[in-house]
């Protein structure tokens, strides 16, 4: 669809059309708002919340809009998706109703609740598509003001696409010469959140096309302005920003939300300079309502004083766009009447297509579930209540057919009866069916998978240089950066000092501060950048100084980052890598090893940990020929650690979920990674001396983990386990249990306790001694070793001490 100008040849006279189209828009959305309010209270569906009272505000932003451009919004802008005919009525109520089919419900497949709003980015084979031709949107996330680091990113690919030369021939497809803007949207209350003001302040600082519109209703559900903001103003607050003649900062607008024909022109002139000259934009559109409350689960009649329900009456954005129009000529009371009644009875049959698509299919299963059930009660009366019971339903869920037919297997139990085995295949086939109907697209499942690709062996010559840990990398990255002009990097003190500890050492001067750059110390806000950059094609990499920091970004990296291929259910990806280093040092907040927390939180992405600096440099080249996201904690104290350098270190590449067998052994068998594989190869070696041969094995990846089966097949061996880890008890260490000893099926080969090794309960003290005393060192490992040999065979290997 393309948006006709509200303004005559670009002068402050009305296209009448344009107007009468925008009025029709708001009203289809204003009664899809009112009609799905009650499709929740009737039973019909679950929630809802809706964009009721910020209509004419974002038919104005839709103007504003062109191809090529991106969005990153929050819940409440079903109408600018509507303008630009990005979302059809019928796909919201398919959203509100939880329709698991991409054809009835494009955005997400079901998975996201109402309100969040996304295009598809990726075709059938899971590749980016032109993003030029078309309008897009970043995927929505519920968490409030989760949606602004990323916009950091869409705003800063325009700057690389328009200052680094070529890079639109060498990534075609992305963008027309950095002339894309970025719009985010936000609520009021949403901007007392601490990553609002970082994306803010982020932007600002790099000068890049993004358009912020802040909606602002007055309250954050029950809470007025005064309890979020400083003045009870965002506006005020945000003076600070405002640039000063043609500094840097933000040109910053407020306008209220009611007054159309001042917001398309504010809109229409704030647009210019960001696409033009790439200054970012704030307009903040105050005086808006919320006509049916925050959503579906309260009123706000219960917070809110009579005068200001009063006042919302008056000030409805459609009741005042509506009373302009009619002075205006535009239109009379009765044609806008009309207009209104053609709109209600459009969506309702809207609503009535939706609902019948998503019933249908499942009344369908229904009908063959019941055949089957009679079938089976002809030989098992039991099971006539169970089809009785579900046929009393009336409009089942899915959910109803798998408890029906798992109720009437257990009733029918011991019968024999024939259509008893098609029942159980017929609910099997239900399982699988819905295990990849709400499961897939977790990681990629396409031919650009990171699984897919194959192992390549580091080679060396007769002679191999001896570089330090550091300088292994740095090769690495150069020849990254020479072959790939997508890839870029970004982090504290990477570029002019080439990060702490000298991996990217000169390349910012190689290869120009936009590709090697430095960011200020706002972990959220880099990996957001390093997402808006992957949704618009290109390949970044976002360094976190130390390990303990991700905790900054965690959020974003778990609610955003790990879930955005699965919640849009193969419909976007970004190929993010995070950089970081971690484990072994000596500091509180610098040596942590929190890979329980990350392991559980952040599902979608992997985890690489790698021992030494060859083994990173292979999952770099990895995860950069594929289209996965992940994340590759390097050894801190291997940095300056002798290792020979490859050949092919352009070339060389690690499998993700392979363990690598460090040391042979027949007695027991220690599973570890990172930092600990050298401790654990000089405790096998000690342990040697007391007639012990230890089998030691470096997983390499935790996410995914041991694919191939090569740590139980050890432990069929040894029949004796150790997992050895940093992390607290109950972490990263119970993870690896779990996986060996009850997917893997590893208690069958076990003639000993399983046991794990791990750090403390608190953090690592600073020093030499808080080191020792509360990570697994050498001697604990021996010990631990010893004790699992002991427990069979007392008399050969007695007490230690």
């Amino acid at each position: 669809m393309t948006m006709t100008s509200p303004f005559e040849q670009g002068v402050m006279q009305f296209n009448r059309d344009a107007v009468l189209r925008d009025y029709r828009v708001g009203v289809r959305s204003r009664h899809a708002s009112v009609l799905g309010r009650q499709e929740v209270l009737t039973g019909r569906a679950k929630f809802g919340i809706f964009g009721d009272g910020k209509e004419v505000a974002q038919l104005a932003m839709a103007y504003a809009f062109r191809r090529g451009d991106v969005r990153s919004g929050y819940y409440r802008d079903q109408t600018f998706m509507l303008a630009l005919g990005l979302l059809e009525v019928e796909e919201m109520f398919a959203q509100l109703y939880a329709h698991a089919d991409l054809e009835a419900e494009p955005a997400f497949g079901g998975r996201a609740m109402t309100g969040h709003f996304a295009t598809r980015m990726l075709d059938q084979r899971g590749r980016l598509r032109d993003q030029i031709s078309v309008y897009n949107s970043s995927a929505d996330l519920s968490p409030t003001a989760a949606q602004m680091p990323r916009l950091v990113g869409l705003a800063y690919a325009s700057k690389l696409y328009r200052e680094i030369e070529g890079l639109t021939r060498a990534v075609p497809g992305f963008s027309e010469e950095g002339n894309e803007v970025a719009f985010g949207t936000i609520g009021n209350a949403s901007c007392a959140e601490g990553v609002f003001w970082e994306a803010v302040n982020a932007i600002g600082v790099l000068q890049v096309p993004a358009l912020i519109s802040i909606w602002d209703d007055g309250y954050g559900i029950s809470v007025p302005n005064r309890y979020q903001m400083t003045k009870g103003n965002v506006s005020e607050v945000l003076q600070g920003f405002q640039r000063r003649a043609g500094g840097p900062g933000y040109d910053v607008f407020t306008i209220e939300g009611w007054n159309y024909p001042r917001l398309c022109e504010t809109y229409l002139r704030a647009v210019a300079s960001c696409r033009r000259d790439h200054v970012p934009v704030i307009l903040h559109v105050c005086e808006l309502t919320q006509p049916l409350g925050h959503s579906t689960s309260g009123s706000h009649e219960r917070y809110k004083s009579p005068e200001r329900l009063a006042w919302e009456r008056d000030y409805d954005c459609l009741r005042k766009m509506r009373d302009w129009m009619v002075e205006e000529g535009i239109a009379s009371s009765d044609q806008l009447d009309a207009i209104d009644e053609e709109e209600k009875i459009l969506v309702r049959q809207a609503r009535d297509r939706a609902l019948e698509a998503y019933r249908d299919p499942i009344a369908r299963e229904k009908a063959e579930l019941l055949g089957l059930l009679r079938e089976v009660a002809a030989g098992a009366p039991e099971v006539a209540a169970v089809a009785e019971a579900l046929e009393r339903r009336g409009s089942a869920l899915r959910r109803d057919l798998a408890i029906a037919s798992h109720r009437a297997l257990v009733a029918s139990r011991g019968a024999r009866v024939p259509a008893r085995g098609r029942l159980a295949a017929w609910r099997r086939e239900l399982l699988e069916q819905s295990a990849r109907r709400y499961g897939s697209d977790l990681y990629s499942e396409g031919e650009e998978s990171a699984l897919r690709v194959s192992r390549i062996e580091p080679v060396y010559g007769a002679d191999p240089v001896e570089l330090n840990g550091f300088e292994i990398l740095n090769a690495c990255f150069d020849a990254a950066f020479a072959r790939d002009p997508r890839v870029i990097a970004m982090g504290e003190d990477v570029g002019q000092l080439g990060d702490v500890n000298q991996g990217l050492a000169h390349l910012q001067q190689k290869y120009g501060e936009l590709r090697v750059s430095d960011t200020g110390i706002r972990e959220a806000t880099i990996l957001g950048q390093a997402i808006g950059l992957a949704l618009r094609g290109l390949r970044p990499i976002a360094e976190i100084q130390y390990l303990d920091y991700v905790l900054y970004a965690l959020q974003i990296m778990s609610d955003d980052l790990a879930t955005l291929r699965w919640r849009t259910r193969g419909g976007q990806k970004a190929p993010v890598i995070i950089r970081t280093r971690g484990h072994r040092l000596e500091g509180i907040w610098h040596s942590g090893s929190p890979m329980g927390g990350i392991l559980h939180l952040c599902r979608g992405i992997y985890v690489c940990v790698p021992r030494d600096a060859t083994r990173a440099a292979g999952f770099y080249n990895t995860l950069l020929r594929s289209d996965d996201t992940g994340m590759i904690v390097e050894v801190l104290n291997g940095y300056r650690r002798k290792e020979p350098l490859p050949s092919n270190i352009d070339q060389l590449t690690v499998p993700l979920g392979v363990p690598e067998v460090l040391r042979a052994g027949r007695d027991a068998t220690i599973v570890t990674y990172g930092a600990l594989c050298p401790i654990a190869l000089d405790a096998a070696a000690d342990l040697t001396e007391l007639g012990i041969e230890a089998e030691v094995i470096d997983v390499q990846t935790l996410l995914p983990f041991d694919r191939e089966g090569v740590i139980v097949e050890s432990l069929r061996r040894t029949n004796r386990i150790l997992f050895l880890d940093e992390d607290v008890p109950g972490g990263a260490s119970a993870f690896m249990l779990r996986e060996v000893l009850e997917r893997q099926r590893g208690y069958e080969w076990l003639d000993a306790q399983p046991r794990t090794l791990t750090a403390a309960e608190h953090r690592p003290p600073y020093g030499s001694d808080g080191d020792y005393f509360s990570k697994p060192q050498r001697e604990d490992i021996v010990e631990a070793v010893y004790e699992l040999m002991r427990e069979g065979d007392p008399r050969r290997f007695p007490a230690l001490g």
